[in-house]
């Protein structure tokens, strides 16, 4: 499967590019490398448009004097590319994630190892480690899980460590859903499968859902997700801004969806919402 990388750079030299990976995000780039001064964000070759980009710059990132260039990266050992800058993860002092190339930690309760390839899902990003908090703070033992959006299925393996009775995770992107199954072998992992499909894959009812996607595919989705919950069940949301919250949280409450709380780092917002009836 060839990539397309589309390097992003700022004439200003430092620049907070959150904002941009959110855009990208929503345009179907699955994975980033970032410095302070460039951004690299990859996206399958079919799926590219030049003219989406111009869009986001010209209309939603002004004024910010940003410029790019692409090329086409043959398929290749992703994991080569990763090894090279990609360092272990430790989210509460509980859990790690990790690289095959990392140590193990002995003082961790729990040690997951994730090959990324090209998946989202490293916990590097601010919105997988708060769903990662929310998981180590949640009591999981003898529940139903779906992992929406799996990316490289951290969330519902840790989720299985964590006893969760079986887990379901759904992804829509070829190369999530193949990284997926294998962390999920790496891991042992035995309760958890993984679709490919959106949210019309959605076929069962689960006492906790996770969806760490953007803002406008949870929108979209929301009134899918709802039933798919238990009665009482809870869901949480991540994957947008703290900006965005209220528009996400009007959408849920339509849903009878309820906002219990929410967690934030760098203008990033996971949510936690309970099902009322």
């Amino acid at each position: 499967m060839d990539y397309i990388g589309v390097t992003f750079k700022s004439k200003t030299g430092v620049f907070d590019w959150d904002i941009l990976v959110a855009f990208l995000g929503e345009l179907g780039y699955d994975n980033f490398e970032e410095t302070d001064s460039e951004l690299i964000a990859y996206i399958q070759e079919g799926k590219f448009d030049a003219r989406k980009i111009d869009n986001v710059l010209s209309k939603k990132i002004k004024n910010m004097d940003i410029w790019y260039n692409y090329e086409t990266i043959s398929d290749r050992n992703w994991n080569e590319v990763w090894e090279s800058n990609y360092d272990a993860v430790v989210i509460a002092d509980r859990c790690m994630i990790r690289a095959p190339f990392h140590k193990a930690d002995d003082r961790m309760e729990f040690d997951i190892v994730i090959e990324p390839q090209m998946s989202f899902g490293t916990a590097h990003h601010e919105t997988t480690s708060m769903m990662i908090e929310y998981i180590l703070e949640a009591e999981l033992i003898g529940k139903s899980i779906l992992d929406m959006g799996c990316g490289t299925g951290v969330l519902g393996i840790l989720a299985s460590r964590k006893g969760a009775k079986e887990i379901e995770a759904i992804d829509n992107d070829e190369w999530a859903y193949k990284n997926s199954a294998a962390n999920i072998k790496k891991n042992h992992i035995e309760n958890m499968i993984v679709k490919k499909g959106d949210a019309n894959s959605i076929k069962n009812k689960y006492d906790i859902i996770f969806a760490n996607i953007n803002l406008n595919i949870l929108i979209s989705d929301m009134s899918i997700y709802a039933n798919a919950l238990m009665d009482g069940g809870i869901i949480y949301f991540s994957g947008f801004y703290q900006a965005d919250l209220k528009k996400l949280n009007e959408e849920a409450e339509n849903n009878k969806l309820r906002l219990v709380n929410f967690k934030e780092k760098q203008n990033w917002t996971a949510a936690q919402f309970k099902k009322i009836f």
